[in-house]
């Protein structure tokens, strides 16, 4: 009878060992139990949709002439000055239509209308120049960049230069890609692209006038004559002039003065 309650006692003993033994944790329980990579994934997904966001486009609802545009933006359209550029001259109504300007404008439209675009400021010019236009290096993000390397895709004002279609142009103070924007202008040159072609331009040196200048008549604000073609866009001090006196003669439909010169209801679009 003893000896049949110590091997009982053994047995407890025995149990009670195998009960309280530590196991280490499998690989599938160690997976469960601690934080996964796929935590750290979304982190980073997130961090680069954010920073994508931070690239805001405008979409490009005129093209005026090779460096002056139309974007909308917040709502307004908002017309803007292309830094560094200068193309041939087909809107001033001070100046005849320059060689090239007609194709440097085709080219400028083919490239921009009706896409979206994203812009870059530069300290150095400030925000305005001196008619209100809005001064940016404008990038088209879906096309890839050809001559600069700058990032967000083809810089539009060196690609204009690069090609031929106009002038590099330093207003007053040299701006930011001034040295790149030189190299593209000297390599158009030597490539002879665009306006840089040889006889280019000469059909337009060789044309002589047909028609004489149309003198300049100052009108007088509110008072028309909607008559006879008596004048031009030299006439008026602002674009805000323009079109009033473009609207009281009647518009589109009675444009006696030939202001619009680009049938979209919006008259001498290079005045201030």
């Amino acid at each position: 009878m003893h000896a049949f309650y110590i091997a009982l006692l053994a047995l407890v003993i025995l149990a009670l060992t195998v009960a309280t033994t530590w196991y280490p944790p499998s690989s599938s329980n160690s997976q469960l139990a601690s934080p996964s990579l796929e935590t750290v994934a979304p982190e980073t997904e997130m961090s680069e949709a954010t920073e994508g966001e931070k690239k805001e486009t405008y979409r490009v609802v005129k093209v005026v002439d090779g460096d002056t545009l139309a974007l909308e933006m917040g709502g307004n359209s908002v017309t803007v000055r292309l830094i560094g550029l200068d193309t041939p001259e087909t809107l001033d109504p001070r100046k005849p239509v320059q060689c090239f300007g007609k194709e440097a404008t085709e080219h400028a439209k083919k490239l921009l209308e009706g896409r979206r675009v994203s812009i870059e400021k530069d300290p150095t010019q400030g925000e305005l120049d001196k008619y209100g236009r809005l001064l940016v290096y404008v990038y088209l993000p879906d096309l890839p960049a050809e001559a600069s390397a700058q990032a967000g895709g083809l810089m539009f004002n060196e690609q204009m230069i690069s090609e031929g279609y106009g002038h590099e142009y330093t207003y007053n103070i040299p701006y930011k890609y001034q040295t790149e924007f030189k190299a593209a202008e000297n390599k158009a040159r030597e490539r002879k692209r665009g306006l840089w072609a040889d006889n280019a331009c000469a059909e337009e040196s060789m044309r002589a006038p047909t028609t004489a200048e149309k003198p300049i008549v100052v009108v007088p604000s509110g008072n028309y004559d909607c008559t006879r073609n008596t004048y031009n866009c030299s006439s008026f001090r602002t674009q805000t002039d323009a079109q009033a006196a473009f609207g009281s003669c009647g518009g589109s439909e009675n444009d006696i003065h030939k202001l619009d010169s680009d049938k979209d209801g919006t008259v001498c679009e290079s005045l201030p």
